[in-house]
């Protein structure tokens, strides 16, 4: 996002003009109308600038390149029941399946899904997935032991209480849930991979989403939206979880690709993704 020098950072796209830049509460609803769309909108061009280096089942946890290979916070899943929310092509949802477990994808935008089926067909790697979203998920209690979202869908929800509780209702019991996000510190910077970025700009505990609206139409075109990394715990522990993981990875010194606010300048002073992992207590839902 290049059209506000308040924007928080994000692996999205500059905003297609003109739209202008509010900062106001969003409701879920509204939220949904705008985001759902405009992945649509989005999705060949991501898939086409990212996908080679997502892999076509490969799990990187943010643009510094962390692997879960290399990261294992969700643990062994094979024989595991695990479900990728905000799967996008289902990159991630393919690793788990190719590692022996039962990998299935939700995501609410129509076109990553049709990317997901192209590349179940041009890997030969299977990971169903279904069109949803992470505040309403079509599932049954008890049925997964992982949920995970590698930069998926939580930043674009605006109830996150709800999601959260969906989550632990969907979880069995002593199941993992995992999640990566841009760091919240980033907040505070312009989106911007040069000098720019690295001065702050607007208050961490300023909460307000940030929302493009399209100036033809008046409506609400992109909204994403902004937790310190208290918010993230609390909500966590309001539905039942303990948190065990939080990794803030470094940038590799060999990594120079920049995506979006993301970049080596940046990544060498200050964290860009949060990584967190927790898991559902034991009797932690009554």
């Amino acid at each position: 996002m290049t059209g506000c020098p308040t924007a928080p950072d994000s692996r999205h796209h500059p905003p297609a003009p003109p739209v202008h830049v509010e900062r106001r509460p969003v409701d879920e609803e509204e939220s949904r109308r705008a985001n759902g769309p405009d992945w649509d909108r989005y999705a060949d061009e991501y898939q086409l600038t990212h996908g080679a280096f997502l892999g076509d089942a490969g799990f990187v946890w943010g643009p510094e390149g962390l692997t879960e290979d290399e990261a294992g916070v969700l643990g062994d899943v094979r024989d595991r029941d695990v479900l990728e929310v905000g799967s996008g092509a289902g990159q991630c949802s393919r690793w788990v399946v190719a590692r022996g477990g039962r990998g299935i994808g939700l995501d609410l935008s129509h076109r990553q899904l049709q990317h997901s089926r192209r590349l179940d067909e041009e890997t030969g790697v299977h990971a169903p997935a279904v069109r949803g979203t992470a505040t309403a998920l079509p599932f049954a209690d008890d049925s997964f032991d992982v949920v995970f979202s590698s930069f998926g869908a939580l930043q674009f929800v605006a109830d996150l209480d709800v999601a959260v509780a969906e989550t632990a209702r969907v979880l069995r019991p002593g199941g993992r849930y995992a999640f990566s996000i841009t760091h919240p510190t980033r907040w505070v910077f312009p989106d911007d991979p040069g000098e720019d970025g690295l001065t702050a700009r607007q208050s961490y505990w300023d909460r307000r989403p940030y929302v493009e609206v399209d100036e033809e139409s008046g409506e609400v075109s992109y909204v994403e939206h902004h937790r310190t990394l208290g918010d993230w715990v609390a909500v966590l522990a309001r539905h039942g979880f303990a948190v065990t993981t939080l990794l803030e990875p470094e940038w590799p010194d060999d990594h120079d690709r920049v995506w979006g606010g993301w970049s080596r300048l940046r990544g060498r002073l200050t964290p860009g993704t949060a990584v967190v992992g927790a898991d559902l207590l034991d009797g932690a839902r009554g």
